[in-house]
């Protein structure tokens, strides 16, 4: 028997489809789905299938010596012992087993994972591994005539990975945790990608929380002659009100055409997608970095895109575009394709050229009503970001314009869309034209208004998702499939919110605290070195080994600075989290409102003014309290906001307002009485 092991359950089932002249046979083996036809069974596996930790005696945080975990062992446990059990049974009986999971080094070492469960108790087997990039029946068929060997040594990169990331974020998660005295669910988590990329973002809003706004002035004037449009004086800012308003005040009622300059621009077609310009393009159509990625990882198992992650950006010779577009003549993209292949098909060429992975592109063509609005939307990203990367330049007509008004000089430029060149094909953010009337040099203009606007510098804005993925990719923080996962945890562990990302104020006492006694945590370079090294281990250059260990003695010099200084870190971290605890002042007696916690465990707001003060408000018992920077006006209270793993974030707002509510409710008869403030009644 031939078995045949693919990464997940649906991509099992698609390349077992592809690969059978009739249809499969579905088997159930120990719980798991199976697919059998022609001596051959195709299994899908759940991602990892375990998971590397330290032995149980290290379980607990408190009587477990956090020095010690630095040099612990390393177990490597299984996760899914149902499909453990279903590998060593096919496993056993498989004359032959070939790997058939993503290519990439996630992939090589599920596939390896599942290769050495095999092996014991098969030890014989022969295993071999194929890399396809699109699950369409050309590229499954294709990669399956020409099997390769496993990586031994990509997969040893992966799994360098997880033993570094267990070390470092275990021991630190700990250390700060305890310190901070915030265990169970409320633990503080600490990582060695997670923290750098989140000091970015908190100094970013340091940036911002410091910046003072220095006022200037712009001045307008609307001129007419022929048609209406407006010129800004040349000198732009004007950082003297006085100065300004004398400037204003000197113009007349007419002005002279100084200069016409015309001429075209160019704009060059955008460059194919990688995961990372991927995930930018998506944030900016309003899908988040981890749904985007979710959403293009379930259509590249259903083959209508391929792999998404890549740092590819120059697509391969052997890609048949041509084929592609073709293809996507029957969908509503009929009208582009069309024109697309009417001309000369050569594409842009990014900067980063790898052999493992094509940039994103099409795959096979789907209709819209057979995917879900978000899927579509990808979809259709991925479908006009490919067309425009083979069409020609956009291009403008330019107009600039001097106008003498009374002897000062106002400017204005128009363009002008002559060809739509890419933008036909890719019309995200399409700037709109600028239009000018007809003018020329020497002609008389009328004055219709004259206005100075008061402005003021504004701080430098906060990250989107898009934009801090490229920063990480920059810095050399994370790799291609993790860095949206990051950004998702920084939002799960509450050290984060909205859209631009917001640090929350126990973001602010984490990372204050590490840059103060161990700035490396919080630095990229460590990290960054360390992705070098794993990137050295798939070159076969170093060893697993030798880059854990290195990663051990690295911790340790962390460990001496947070050893020596950890009376100082606790008072750091307990004064700053005690700040994200308050919700505002109390109206009876202006003491601080905090989030506190009675002797039976329920949360509640309190005034820290008890005993003489009793108020309070109620919370709601579950998930993690983020108090965001937006006031009631009519209470003085911060909004709230909860965040549950795998929900959205419910914004309850101002708790004084949602208690007031609920209380509404409840003589209305609209909820029961035992229900918790904040949910929705019920109808």
């Amino acid at each position: 028997m031939h078995l045949i092991i693919t990464e997940k359950h649906d991509a099992a089932k698609r390349i077992a489809a592809i690969l059978s002249e009739k249809k499969p046979k579905k088997e159930r083996v120990s719980g798991v789905d199976t697919y059998e036809f022609d001596g051959k069974i195709v299994m899908g596996l759940s991602g990892h299938i375990v998971e590397v930790d330290f032995p149980k005696e290290h379980n607990n945080w408190q009587k477990t010596d956090i020095r010690d975990l630095i040099h612990a062992k390393v177990e490597t446990n299984p996760t899914h012992k149902n499909i453990v059990t279903a590998l060593r049974k096919l496993g056993k009986e498989a004359d032959k087993l070939t790997i058939a999971t993503d290519y990439d080094r996630e992939g090589e070492l599920i596939g390896v994972e599942a290769l050495n469960i095999i092996k014991k108790v098969n030890p014989d087997v022969p295993a071999d591994r194929v890399h396809y990039s699109t699950i369409t029946k050309i590229d499954i068929i294709k990669a399956f005539s020409n099997p390769t060997k496993v990586d031994f040594n990509l997969a040893a990169a992966g799994e360098s990975r997880q033993v570094i990331d267990l070390i470092w974020g275990a021991a630190l998660t700990r250390f700060v945790s305890l310190s901070a005295g915030r265990l169970g669910k409320m633990f503080l988590s600490v990582g060695r990608v997670q923290s750098p990329t989140l000091a970015l973002i908190v100094n970013r809003e340091k940036e911002r929380d410091v910046f003072i706004s220095i006022p200037y002035w712009e001045l307008f004037a609307t001129l007419v002659n022929g048609g209406e449009f407006t010129a800004q004086h040349v000198k732009g800012r004007f950082k003297d009100e006085a100065e300004a308003k004398k400037t204003k005040a000197k113009l007349g009622d007419t002005g002279t055409v100084k200069t016409v300059k015309r001429g075209t621009r160019s704009e060059r077609a955008p460059t194919p997608f990688n995961t990372t310009e991927f995930l930018r393009a998506a944030s900016a159509i309003g899908i988040t970095a981890s749904n985007a990625m979710r959403i293009a990882e379930s259509l590249y198992i259903n083959g209508f895109i391929s792999y998404p992650r890549t740092d590819n950006t120059v697509y391969p010779a052997s890609l048949d575009a041509k084929g592609i577009i073709s293809s996507l003549l029957g969908t509503e993209f009929h009208k582009e394709a069309e024109k697309l292949l009417k001309g000369k098909l050569t594409p842009t060429r990014g900067k980063k050229e790898t052999t493992d992975h094509p940039p994103i592109h099409p795959a096979s063509p789907v209709r819209r009503s057979e995917l879900k609005d978000d899927q579509w939307k990808i979809y259709e990203l991925v479908v006009r970001r490919f067309f425009a990367t083979f069409a020609e330049p956009t291009q403008w007509e330019t107009m600039a314009v001097t106008v003498d008004i009374s002897g000062e000089d106002f400017r204005a430029n128009g363009a002008r869309l002559i060809d739509e060149g890419w933008r036909y094909y890719y019309s995200y953010n399409k700037p709109e034209d600028r239009l000018l009337p007809e003018l020329r040099e020497g002609q008389g203009l009328n004055v219709k208004e004259v206005e100075l606007l008061a402005k003021e510098t504004q701080p430098p804005s906060r990250y989107g998702q898009g934009h801090l993925i490229k920063i990480m990719e920059d810095l050399g923080l994370g790799t291609k499939s993790t860095r949206h996962e990051t950004i998702a945890k920084l939002f799960s562990r509450a050290y984060v919110h909205g859209n631009p990302i917001q640090p929350t104020k126990t973001a602010y006492a984490v990372i204050e605290t590490l840059e103060k006694y161990a700035s490396t945590i919080t630095k990229p370079e460590m990290t960054s070195r360390l992705e070098q090294d794993m990137d050295k281990i798939a070159e076969g250059s170093i060893t697993e080994d030798y880059v854990v260990n290195e990663s051990r003695e690295m911790l340790d010099g962390v460990f001496e600075d947070l050893s020596k200084n950890q009376e100082g870190i606790t008072d750091s971290l307990r004064a700053g989290l005690r700040e994200d605890r308050i919700i505002g002042s109390c109206q009876k007696c202006s003491s601080d409102l905090i989030i506190r916690k009675s002797k039976k465990g329920s949360r509640f707001i309190g005034c820290s003014g008890y005993p003489d003060c009793e108020f309070s408000l109620p919370l709601p018992p579950k998930g993690q309290i983020v108090v965001t920077d937006k006031l009631c006006e009519e209470h003085g209270l911060y909004r709230i906001k909860i965040i549950n793993k795998g929900k959205r974030p419910w914004d309850i707002g101002c708790p004084h307002c949602n208690f007031i509510e609920w209380q509404k409710k409840l003589e209305e008869g609209a909820v029961e009485n035992k229900k918790e403030p904040g949910k929705k009644a019920k109808k």
